[in-house]
């Protein structure tokens, strides 16, 4: 499962999102959290509630005595699942076709196709340059031909991709602005993966580089904006050895001239920062734990520009 989506997952699960939302009102036992959640069938209520236990959303307490009640309590990183909710919520309400509400058919639908694009891999390939399926199944190894066409249909469905006119025979689709809002989303998941479920992260260093990839082609600067910058991840592998990932933009004029999938080469700007600096930097729009070195400006205002593309709706509420 690529970085991301599992806690996309967890909340595309509609009984998932109520238990948190019961949760953060009060501390309730099973029988008042299973009223509060729409009384689902025991077995699925605990299966549920194992899930979130696991991760720490949830946090489960036995009463001494025997049979014991167990109460349960919002955890920490329930809370900031459900802040993680609140930006999904902001992302589905832009939908091409109206906003969705988190839950509904519509965007379980949605979120099922941007899960199962962005975990085969479909997403982070068209995210570097439109691609035709031929194209897609020659890079994706994975999975078959009807499988990558059933899944890039279901983003085509969707409004995540579109098609792109090259003149060819073959149709390349690209990532619509829809999916290429999605960046922060992923972005965020994947922090809070990092914290809280650090077992269900896979292949990350491709994961922060494609939202870079989503993102920056919307990104509006200023036209004397001008010159390459560097934007870097910090990361840690399992040894605790710290690598990076990122990408290198070109700046022409106040446009995006290029966005190359890796951080090396001469630079004459550079953003970095681990993954929760730059999380707060996108999502709240506050740089400063982020480390700049040289043109600052072309720096901050890309990193701004990426903040307004990703969170435009969130700003609007």
């Amino acid at each position: 499962m690529r970085s991301g989506a599992f806690a996309l997952s967890l909340l595309a699960t509609p009984l998932n999102v109520d238990v948190l939302g019961a949760l953060q009102e009060e501390p309730r036992n099973l029988s008042e959290l299973r009223r509060a959640a729409g009384t689902p069938p025991p077995t699925t209520m605990r299966k549920h509630l194992r899930t979130l236990t696991d991760v720490g959303a949830v946090r489960r307490h036995q009463e001494p005595g025997f049979p014991g009640t167990a109460s349960f309590e919002l955890g920490p990183s329930g809370a900031d699942l459900l802040e993680l909710g609140q930006l999904l919520e902001d992302w589905l309400g832009a939908s091409p076709e109206g906003p969705l509400a988190l839950g509904g058919s519509a965007a379980k639908g949605a979120l099922k196709a941007l899960i199962e694009g962005w975990n085969s891999r479909i997403v982070r390939a068209i995210a570097a340059r439109p691609l035709c399926l031929t194209d897609l199944n020659q890079l994706i190894s994975t999975l078959n031909y009807p499988s990558l066409e059933r899944r890039l249909s279901a983003l085509r469905f969707t409004g995540l991709v579109e098609a792109c006119s090259n003149g060819g025979r073959s149709t390349p689709y690209g990532p619509g602005p829809w999916l290429r809002r999605a960046g922060g989303v992923l972005m965020a998941a994947a922090h809070w993966e990092r914290r809280y479920a650090a077992a269900a992260i896979a292949g990350e260093r491709f994961d922060f580089e494609t939202a870079f990839l989503l993102g920056l082609p919307d990104v509006s600067l200023s036209p004397e904006a001008d010159g390459r910058c560097r934007l870097g991840v910090e990361l840690r592998n399992a040894s605790g050895e710290r690598t990076w990932a990122g990408v290198q933009v070109e700046v022409e004029s106040g446009e995006i001239a290029s966005c190359l999938p890796h951080p090396e080469g001469e630079v004459e700007a550079s953003a970095s920062g681990n993954s929760g600096a730059w999380v707060c930097a996108l999502k709240e729009g506050h740089p400063d734990q982020l480390d700049f070195s040289g043109d600052r400006q072309l720096a901050v205002e890309i990193v701004d520009g990426l903040h307004r593309g990703f969170f435009r709706v969130r700003q609007a509420i």
